[in-house]
């Protein structure tokens, strides 16, 4: 990891769903312009630890700082503001709505003329220029996703957070997603990859935390990570 103060820290983070302890102790960060993916199958945390950034979740003791502030006690809403923007586990699209409607709704923080980001997202996702006016509802798997990204890059965040990219996508969609978010990272925006699919996360990832029953259990390069022994036969199939 660089010098750079995080943008990301988690410390010592602890969560309960009323008595039942959820996340312990839980550290990590995440660097200005890095990629970091959280690792961890079926109710290992994952989710919760994403709540927990967000704010949707409290943190019963620990910390969470967001770009040299201590947001442990601010709302969800106010974190979003200070540019934590989240790509939700099934895309959750309005899907009543055109294309375009959505995206706009990425921006509705914005004061500002937005159209730069508008072309930025059509660059990045032309068939969503094609599809402007179509409804999101009658998407393919694979559009809906680009929506999702394109409507959360319309903020212009500073984190870029994703849950569970893969899931519900066909194999080739898979790799096209993560083709996306590597391309998205290589402009600079950070990001923070919540997947259970270990090969495709690290593969794109500078650095990884594994979960297990809501404790990091791992934490390394993700190079490093991919070659771990335990994590292999527990999550790459080798």
């Amino acid at each position: 990891m660089s010098d750079n103060p995080a943008l990301l820290a988690l410390r010592d983070v602890n969560t309960y769903y009323g008595q039942i302890h959820i996340l312990e102790d839980i550290s990590m960060e995440i660097r200005p312009g890095e990629l970091v993916c959280l690792l961890g199958g079926n109710a290992s945390g994952k989710s919760t630890t994403l709540k927990a950034i967000l704010g949707i979740v409290e943190a019963r003791s620990g910390m969470v700082e967001f770009d040299g502030e201590d947001v442990t006690e601010r709302s969800t809403s106010y974190r979003i503001e200070r540019g934590m923007a989240i790509v939700p586990e099934n895309r959750r699209l309005f899907a009543p709505m055109s294309v375009l409607e959505n995206l706009e709704m990425g921006a509705y923080l914005r004061q500002d003329d937005f159209n730069d980001d508008l072309d930025y997202v059509y660059q990045l996702f032309p068939v969503l220029k094609e599809r402007g006016q179509q409804l999101a509802g009658t998407l393919s798997g694979g559009e809906q996703q680009m929506v999702a990204m394109g409507r959360a890059l319309m903020s212009r965040p500073k984190l870029l957070l994703m849950d569970e990219p893969s899931m519900g996508l066909a194999p080739i969609l898979v790799d096209q997603s993560f083709e996306i978010i590597q391309k998205v990272h290589e402009e600079g925006v950070s990001i923070l990859v919540v997947e259970q699919n270990a090969n495709m996360a690290l593969s794109v990832a500078d650095h990884g935390y594994v979960l297990a029953t809501g404790r990091i259990v791992l934490a390394d390069s993700a190079a490093a990570l991919s070659e771990h022994e335990d994590l292999k036969k527990a999550y790459l199939g080798r």
